[in-house]
């Protein structure tokens, strides 16, 4: 389930392994908990081992310090935007102040330790760190389990994970104090962390609980009563008479792709639950979406504002 690159693809994405490119594009870097599961990943050569394990010396995560949440200078290399990995082109946000979002996450550990991240720095396992395809290098986040409410603050510092059902990639130790090392990958909502405030609260899907499933309109209310956040580029997916076709639609929506997800009613037709994706920090950023999930069968997505 990783997403190292093959050799051939050199020209244009550097791999972790070896020094950092002088920039356009930041280099791919994989591993989850899962990846023994899977053959090899092409261009899995460049590092020393084959597949991706677990550290053969585990300590206690609970003693191991959240990184501080700090301004920092963007780093040289892994902010070029547009950048290409598998002929999807990516963007990355001008900031991820405000950003929120509810998806799945994987983890990567020993094969990838001391090999460059994107951002140039050596991955360390045993931090709390995290790669992401779209926030700028490097960000902080909250990345909370949404099974079990456990959470730890994270530093962005590499690109991944490079599919679409995923939402972040997290350090070793990471996922290890989130409690999902040995299924490979959770459900998790990713919060980014400024150092004036806690994060800023936008508009996902909520997770799905014995309560929602009994009362539809009571689940879909933190979604739907939430501000709207100051972007304002979205995509309508559907609009339904019955909150629950409309809940159906979003959870597909957030199992199949890493985009926060809303369900929406509106002031002059309350009538209707709309089923919105975004918001989306650019507009490129919005065509990349409409155009993915117009090839996923979801028709012509409507291009909305609030």
């Amino acid at each position: 389930m990783r997403h190292a690159l093959p050799l051939l693809l050199l020209t244009t994405l550097v791999g972790c392994a070896g020094n950092p490119p002088a920039e356009p594009v930041p280099p791919a870097k994989g591993g989850t908990g899962s990846a023994a599961a899977i053959p090899p990943t092409p261009g899995a050569d460049r590092y020393s081992m084959a597949r991706d394990t677990a550290p053969n010396h585990r300590p206690d995560t609970q003693h191991i310090r959240e990184p501080e949440v700090r301004h920092e200078p963007r780093s040289r290399y892994g902010n070029h935007s547009p950048y290409m990995v598998f002929g999807q082109t990516y963007h990355v946000m001008a900031s991820g102040e405000g950003y929120r979002a509810d998806g799945i996450a994987s983890w990567y550990g020993a094969k990838f330790h001391g090999h460059r991240t994107s951002s140039g720095e050596p991955y360390d396992m045993y931090q709390f760190s995290a790669a992401h395809r779209s926030l700028p290098l490097p960000s902080f986040a909250r990345v909370t389990n949404l099974e079990n409410g456990k959470s730890v603050v994270v530093r962005v510092n590499d690109r991944g994970p490079f599919h679409p059902d995923r939402e972040i990639d997290l350090s070793w130790a990471a996922a290890h104090r989130l409690g999902i090392e040995q299924s490979g990958t959770g459900r998790v909502r990713v919060e980014v962390l400024t150092p004036s405030g806690p994060a800023t609260v936008a508009t996902t899907t909520p997770p799905r609980s014995s309560t929602a499933a009994a009362a539809p309109n009571a689940g879909m209310r933190a979604a739907v009563d939430s501000p709207p956040p100051p972007a304002e580029l979205y995509l309508q997916v559907g609009a339904f008479s019955r909150p629950q076709t409309a809940q159906q639609l979003a959870d597909r929506l957030v199992a199949q792709f890493s985009y926060p997800v809303a369900v929406r009613d509106s002031a002059s037709d309350s009538a209707l639950y709309r089923v919105w994706v975004g918001p989306f920090a650019t507009e490129p950023l919005r065509e990349n979406a409409h155009d993915q999930l117009y090839r996923s069968g979801y028709g012509e997505p409507l291009r909305v504002m609030p």
